[in-house]
C-alpha cells in the first residue's frame, strides 16, 4: 500500500503575524505571485471564462473596496454575499473586507425568508447576489419574502453580481432598486485611491472579519464572529498541514459561503500562491472535465465527491493523474475510500479533519503520513497551539478511550455570537473552553473519532442540518402532533433526514408524508428537507420526556425495522 512521505507534526506558521489582516494578505499575494494565475471561473454568462492573475485580482479587489466606501460603509458594518462560487464573489467579498466591513456569507440554498432572517439579524447594509443561478432569481425571492412580512430594515443596496444571460438586472427589494455590479463598481470612482488605502491600512488583526451564521439546538441561526488574525492563523496552519503550495490548481467546489470554501479555499490559495478554480455546483461530469482541462492538483470536499468519481464506469478513460491532494471529512470516511484514492487515482496525500464554525472551521486534522486507518477512522489531532479534550457532563476530562463531549480552547475559538451574549456564555465556559456539542473518543495519540452529536445535527451532502429548525416547520402542519427528525445513512449524501411523526388523533395519514415533504421543500433549503417520513403511534422518550433520537437512528439503520 502506498503511503505518502509524511511529517511527524506541523509548526505554527502564524498567519496573523505574517499578514496581519485579510487585505494585507491580498496585497502580499500580488507582490509575491504577481503574474501567476490566481483565479479561474469557467461559468460566466454565455459560457465565458474569466482568468485573473494575482495582480489583476488585487486591482479588482481595490476597485470593489472603493465602491463599498462610496456606498457609505464604515468599519464594522456588515456586508452580505448570497451567490454561488464565482469570480465576482471573490472580488466583492474581499472588497468589502478591505473596507473594514464584516463579511456575512449566505447559503445559496436558502429560501427568501431564511436569507431575510440572516440579513435582519446581522444588520447587513449591502447584499451582493445573482439572478438566474440554477434558475433562481435571488432578489425576487427576497422581495417576495419581504412582501410577505419579512423585515430587512438595515438593507440599503442589493447589487447583482451577474445574471445568467448577461442582461441587466431587474426588480427591487423593500423599495430599493436592484443595481448591477458594474454600475456599483463605477460609483467607486468618487473615492480617491489613497482614501481607500487609508481605510484598509487602519484595519487591525484583532478586528472582526466575518460573521458566519450557524444554527443551534433552538433552530435559530446565530452569527459566529471571527477576527482577521484568528482566521489567518488558523488557515495558514491548515495550508501547511495539507501541504498546499504555489503552482497547485485548486478546484473549489466547496461553497464560498462555507468556511471550507472561503477560508480553506480562497484565503489558503492567496497564502500559498495556488490557483483557485471556482466551481458553483457538484456535478461529477463537470468536475472530471475541470480536473482534466485545468490539470487540477487539489480537490477538497465531502466523501460523496470522490466516491462518485471512483465509481464511474468510464473513469479510466479520463486523465486524472494530476490530482495529488484530497482533503475530506464532514461525514464518515470508509477506509476503502482512502485506499482507493491512493491506489486507483494515485493521489499522494489524503487527509481528514474536523471543525466547526465556532472554532474558525478547524479543530483537528490528520497529518501527512498517517495510515489509512487513522485518516478514515478519526479526524486527526489538534492543530498546533489548540487544546482539545473529551469531557463528561460536568466538564471533567475523561481518560483516553472513553466517550464524552469534545471541547476546544485556543486562538481559533470564536469571539462570540453576534448580539447574543447569553448563547455565547452557553457555548464558551468561564475557562475559555468551547463546548462543541459533539461526542467523541480520543486515542492515545490524541486522534479524535467523532461518534455522535449532542446537538443532534447531521451532515447531508457536506452541509450541516439542525433538526430543530426542520421540526419547527413540520409542526406547522395541522395533522402533526409530534415530530422528531434524525439523520440516516445515505450512500450518495452521507446522511439525509428522516422525520418520525405522530399524527393528530383522527387526522388522515395516507398523504401526510408527501404533504410534509412538500412543506419542508417550500420553506427550507433542499438539503434540509427530510427524504422520508415515518408515521408512528408514539416517539420513544426517557423518564423526563426527552425524545430518544438515538433510538430513532438505531431503528432506521436496523434492516428489520428500517
Amino acid at each position: 500500500m502506498h503511503y505518502p512521505d509524511g511529517v511527524s507534526d506541523i509548526t505554527d506558521p502564524r498567519g496573523d503575524l505574517q499578514w496581519g489582516t485579510i487585505p494585507g494578505l491580498v496585497e502580499d499575494a500580488a507582490a509575491r505571485f504577481g503574474e501567476s494565475e490566481a483565479l479561474v471561473d469557467a461559468h460566466g454568462p454565455g459560457g465565458t471564462t474569466t482568468r485573473l492573475t494575482f495582480d489583476e485580482l488585487a486591482e479588482a479587489v481595490a476597485a470593489a473596496t472603493r465602491a463599498v466606501l462610496a456606498n457609505g460603509i464604515e468599519r464594522g458594518d456588515r456586508v452580505a454575499v448570497w451567490a454561488p462560487n464565482c469570480a465576482e464573489w471573490v472580488v466583492a467579498a474581499l472588497g468589502a473586507v478591505g473596507a473594514g466591513a464584516l463579511l456575512v456569507p449566505l447559503n445559496t440554498r436558502y429560501k427568501g425568508s431564511e436569507a431575510a432572517y440572516i440579513l435582519r439579524e446581522s444588520g447587513a447594509r449591502i447584499l451582493f447576489t445573482v439572478q438566474g443561478f440554477l434558475g433562481t432569481d435571488y432578489p425576487a425571492m427576497l422581495a417576495e419574502a419581504v412582501a410577505g412580512g419579512a423585515s430587512v430594515p438595515d438593507l440599503e443596496r442589493v447589487v447583482v453580481l451577474r445574471t445568467a444571460d448577461g442582461s441587466p438586472s431587474r426588480g427591487s427589494v423593500a423599495g430599493d432598486q436592484v443595481v448591477d455590479w458594474q454600475v456599483f463598481l463605477s460609483e467607486g470612482s468618487a473615492v480617491p485611491g489613497d482614501i481607500a488605502a487609508g481605510r484598509t491600512a487602519s484595519i487591525t488583526s484583532g478586528d472582526m472579519s466575518d460573521l458566519v451564521f450557524t444554527s443551534g439546538t433552538t433552530g435559530h441561526p446565530k452569527g459566529a464572529m471571527a477576527t482577521h488574525g484568528q482566521t489567518l492563523r488558523t488557515f495558514a496552519t491548515w495550508a501547511e498541514v495539507v501541504g498546499l503550495r504555489a503552482g497547485d490548481r485548486y478546484l473549489i467546489v466547496n461553497p464560498f459561503f462555507h468556511t471550507f470554501g472561503y477560508k480553506a479555499g480562497i484565503l489558503a490559495c492567496l497564502m500559498t500562491g495556488a490557483t483557485m478554480v471556482a466551481e458553483p455546483v457538484f456535478d461529477v461530469d463537470v468536475l472530471i472535465e475541470r480536473i482534466v482541462g485545468e490539470r487540477i492538483t487539489v480537490l477538497p470536499g465531502p466523501p460523496t465527491i470522490f466516491q462518485s468519481i471512483l465509481d464511474r464506469p468510464d473513469r479510466a478513460s479520463f486523465d486524472l493523474d494530476s490530482l495529488r491532494l484530497v482533503v475530506t471529512g464532514a461525514a464518515s470516511v470508509p477506509v476503502e475510500l482512502v485506499q482507493r484514492l491512493w491506489s486507483d487515482l494515485g493521489v499522494e496525500t489524503v487527509l481528514t479533519a474536523y471543525g466547526l464554525t465556532e472554532a474558525t472551521g478547524t479543530v483537528t486534522m490528520c497529518r501527512r503520513g498517517d495510515p489509512a486507518e487513522v485518516i478514515a477512522g478519526t479526524s486527526g489531532r489538534a492543530i498546533p497551539d489548540v487544546e482539545v479534550r473529551i469531557v463528561d457532563d460536568k466538564g471533567v476530562e475523561l481518560p483516553r478511550g472513553e466517550s464524552g463531549e469534545i471541547v476546544v480552547r485556543g486562538y481559533n475559538v470564536m469571539r462570540g455570537y453576534f448580539n447574543d451574549a447569553e448563547a455565547t456564555d452557553e457555548a464558551i465556559d468561564a475557562e475559555g473552553w468551547l463546548h462543541t456539542g459533539d461526542v467523541g473518543v480520543m486515542d492515545t495519540a490524541g486522534n479524535v473519532d467523532i461518534t455522535d452529536r449532542l446537538k443532534d445535527m447531521y451532515v447531508s451532502g457536506g452541509f450541516n442540518v439542525y433538526p430543530a429548525e426542520v421540526e419547527a416547520i413540520l409542526r406547522r402542519h395541522p395533522g402533526v402532533s409530534q415530530v422528531a427528525v434524525v439523520g440516516v445513512p445515505d450512500e450518495r449524501m452521507g446522511e439525509v433526514g428522516r422525520a418520525f411523526v405522530v399524527a393528530v388523533p383522527g387526522a388522515p395519514t395516507a398523504d401526510l408524508g408527501a404533504e410534509l415533504t412538500d412543506l419542508a421543500r417550500a420553506e427550507l433549503a433542499n438539503f434540509k428537507a427530510p427524504r422520508s417520513v415515518v408515521v408512528v403511534d408514539s416517539l420513544p422518550t426517557n423518564a423526563s420526556g426527552k425524545v430518544l433520537k438515538r433510538e430513532l437512528r438505531d431503528r432506521s439503520t436496523d434492516p428489520a425495522t428500517a
